[in-house]
């Protein structure tokens, strides 16, 4: 695929279709990386994006119970004196 490079004010870039913008799932930035000959755009992903919808959903269905008890039965407290 070939894409012109554009004047933007005093620099120049480059225009991605709305296309490829869906396609790819990039909305406000992207990540850059530089790599021997090559100049790599990839959409940068938002680690943990939408737990809060998940945990809020959970703890409605009242799934959100604890898998491993808060404290054990081997767990000696007088160590900690």
């Amino acid at each position: 695929m070939d894409i012109s490079i554009v004047q933007i004010g005093n620099s120049k870039g480059i225009r991605l279709s709305s296309t490829l913008l869906k396609k790819y799932n990039i909305k406000d930035s992207v990540e850059l990386i530089l790599e021997k000959d090559f100049i790599i755009l990839k959409p940068k992903k938002v680690p943990r994006k939408d737990w809060e919808k998940a945990f809020k959903s959970m703890h409605e269905n009242q799934d959100d119970k604890l898998l491993i008890p808060d404290i054990l039965e081997d767990e000696n407290f007088e160590q900690w004196s």
